[in-house]
């Protein structure tokens, strides 16, 4: 467990969390399930992985939610409110800091893959998802953004490439810390196309499980104050956050390669519309 960036009378001070709301966002199976084809369709819409998983919240995000003010070190973040979009944006910093250090990595990372931590949140914009958080308060808005900005932290603690393999296996990382219906989808429709260009399905299936597996062995990363994590070495973060090593979990190798394009027919049964 990492330590709490606040102290405990701080932390008891904290504001009274906003209830949830009365009537939780309705489930839209065929509004996830176009999302989820758009998106193995071309991977650069990244706004449809955001249109999934909120077609499919329902009760996901507030179950997050309060894990996270009942967690000692997410109530100590919700009490200070730290911006983790201000501190990733902050390239020259990041690239300033020590060789090795998990914000150098970062910055190296998306230096590497011409990524900007402000694409997420266009994209997110972009998406119909924007619209059903209207009415949401600004604690859970402020959740939803910090949960939104550890994406590409994730990639760089787990060694997955920002390339598709890399994509799809920090998705399956993530569905273990962060299990919403959407990103299940997702990885359903990802697990039934074609896998990766030379790998065999067998292979990719087994990766792919590792992958969650290892996300299911960690600390419970949506908790973590990156903030200080940043300036410290990349080996220790790991370590501190009980991430295996990729080549433990992988000892056939971390996949590099696209995955081929296909697209899944909708069912013509079992998927139930809520519009």
């Amino acid at each position: 467990m990492t330590t709490p960036i606040s102290k405990l009378d701080d932390v008891a001070a904290a504001p009274t969390i906003p209830p949830p709301p009365d009537v939780p966002p309705r489930i839209e199976w065929r509004r996830a399930w176009r999302a989820m084809q758009r998106l193995l369709a071309d991977d650069g819409e990244t706004e449809q992985a955001f249109e999934a998983i909120a077609a499919l919240s329902g009760k996901d995000f507030e179950r997050l939610f309060q894990r996270f003010v009942a967690h000692p070190d997410g109530r100590a973040l919700y009490v200070e409110r730290p911006s983790l979009l201000d501190a990733l944006s902050n390239r020259a910093a990041l690239r300033g800091m020590p060789a090795g250090s998990f914000g150098r990595a970062y910055a190296q990372f998306m230096d590497a893959g011409k990524l900007d931590a402000q694409a997420l949140v266009e994209a997110e914009r972009k998406s119909e998802a924007a619209s059903r958080l209207a009415d949401v308060d600004v604690d859970r808005e402020w959740f939803g953004n910090r949960l939104r900005d550890m994406h590409d932290l994730w990639h760089v603690l787990t060694g997955y490439g920002s390339n598709e393999a890399g994509e799809a296996a920090n998705l399956a990382f993530s569905f273990a810390q962060t299990p919403f219906r959407g990103i299940a989808l997702i990885l359903f429709g990802i697990a039934v196309s074609s896998p990766p260009e030379g790998v065999s399905r067998a292979r990719w299936l087994r990766y792919l499980y590792r992958a969650w597996t290892r996300g299911r062995s960690a600390a419970w990363l949506p908790a973590v104050p990156y903030e200080q994590l940043l300036a410290r070495p990349l080996d220790v973060v790991r370590q501190s956050l009980r991430i295996q090593p990729a080549h433990e979990v992988h000892p056939e190798g971390v996949i590099v390669a696209r995955i081929t394009r296909s697209r899944i027919q909708m069912p013509t049964a079992g998927v139930t519309a809520h519009s």
